[in-house]
């Protein structure tokens, strides 16, 4: 039989037969264990899998994948979700703050594994004046790159239908810190899923841990949606250092333009790039972003990586 995994625990996995549409629950051959696969799940939401007598035996290739470095275990990765049509990062200026560091870093990766990805600023509802306006040159810091920004209140429910409409046929991730919104704005969008939330913590300012595992749910109008945990950091995966410049638009527009081809835009003459931060044609932020992820510093994520 082949199926969609939806639920993982690290255990079990919740498996949906594509032709009944029967969930079963399942474990995995013990050999998948033994094929030096270093990631902290060898099955991922999102994976079409060959399953038997609740037992899974065959994971198909996957189209794509979000893909993260653990940085407590550096040496172990973990897949967040596979598959991937559209991913959607939620971002919230305070309540918790959410770091273009982290958004930098999501975006590189999801770029990499050719998955769009759109940026929903939630809690709007909730900012002072000066604080819009924080979240408004955010939101034309990455319009400018190309990427497209929604500002969103899952508890008003002000542009749900907009998200909504960018759902609709496709299987959907939603990402971010947690306390960011993420399920509230899965029920906003699908309120019979009623996915439990939690308050933000008023002492540390971070989202209490609710969503322990990814799990994916249909939705009425012709979609999935997969709920992930919250996530404090974002170490990178491989990506090598020359074509780290391909998964940065503004950088990539500008790559012919350097007088050298292998130009990594730090100490190299003549280099377009750097002209243009220069000129505030690129925002100072990504560039140091680009600079951490080119020398591997994972060194901001290493006090927590899961919130």
């Amino acid at each position: 039989m082949e199926g969609l995994v939806y639920k993982s625990t690290g255990s079990w996995y919740t498996v949906k037969d594509i032709a009944t549409g029967r969930n079963y629950e399942c474990r995995i051959k013990g050999k998948f264990r033994l094929k030096g696969i270093k990631n902290t799940n060898p099955i991922a939401v999102g994976d079409r899998v060959t399953f038997e007598e609740e037992v899974i035996t065959h994971i198909h290739e996957r189209e794509n994948y979000i893909i993260r470095k653990s940085v407590n275990l550096s040496k172990q990765t973990h897949i967040i979700a596979s598959n991937i049509q559209l991913a959607f990062l939620v971002i919230t200026l305070n309540n918790p703050p959410t770091s273009t560091t982290f958004i930098d870093r999501f975006l590189v990766t999801a770029q990499a594994y050719g998955i769009k990805t759109v940026l929903l600023f939630n809690k709007i509802d909730s900012y002072a004046s000066e604080e819009l306006l924080e979240v408004k040159y955010l939101a034309n810091l990455y319009r400018k790159i190309g990427y497209e920004c929604i500002g969103i209140s899952a508890t008003t429910g002000k542009n749900i239908d907009k998200v909504k409409a960018l759902m609709a046929g496709k299987t959907c991730m939603v990402s971010g810190h947690s306390g960011a919104g993420k399920s509230t704005i899965i029920n906003a969008i699908a309120p019979e899923l009623q996915l439990k939330t939690a308050e933000i913590s008023q002492q540390h300012l971070q989202g209490q841990h609710t969503t322990t595992f990814a799990e994916m749910f249909d939705l009425p109008f012709g979609a999935r949606i997969i709920d992930t945990p919250g996530i404090k950091g974002f170490g990178m995966v491989d990506i090598e250092k020359e074509e780290l410049t391909d998964y940065f638009p503004e950088f990539f527009a500008l790559k012919r333009q350097c007088k050298f081809n292998n130009c990594l835009h730090t100490d190299e003459p003549y280099c377009a790039v750097k002209v243009a931060l220069d000129s505030d044609e690129i925002a100072w932020s990504r560039y140091k972003s680009y600079q951490q992820i080119l020398k591997g510093d994972d060194s901001v994520y290493r006090e927590a990586d899961i919130d």
